[in-house]
């Protein structure tokens, strides 16, 4: 679970997810818990959007709200959060080393929008 890092520093193996997370919702909340209720860390990589209609928070804000909402597991070091550049693609080759895996959220979760919540917040 430890990996050295390039400046020989310990730091543990994260399961990553990426997303703009405007706003954070009980969806995204799910699919961080899959990986957290196992004790597992995550690595939460907000992407460096523009504020427009679909991204009506900066960047900064996103991070703010998401350490506010895990401010326990940021101090233990379960969950990182890290501003990546928006991405166009995520892409592996064979053999990367670690899992791809995918969380179907149940119909009630599935459900929400992060689109109808931004129309509620106007």
């Amino acid at each position: 679970m430890y990996l050295k890092n390039i400046r020989g520093v310990c730091d543990l193996k994260r399961a990553l997810f990426i997303g703009r997370w405007q706003p954070l919702h009980p969806g995204h909340k799910w699919l961080f818990n899959q990986k957290l209720e196992q004790d597992i860390p995550i690595l939460i990589a907000v992407r460096d959007t523009p504020i427009n209609e679909s991204n009506p928070f900066t960047t900064e804000d996103v991070i703010t709200n998401l350490e506010k909402e895990y401010l326990e597991e940021v101090k233990s070091g379960l969950v990182k959060i890290i501003q990546i550049p928006d991405i166009e693609s995520v892409n592996y080759g064979r053999g990367v080393g670690y899992e791809i895996n995918e969380f179907v959220p149940p119909k009630d979760i599935g459900e929400i929008s992060a689109t109808e919540i931004r129309k509620n917040l106007k």
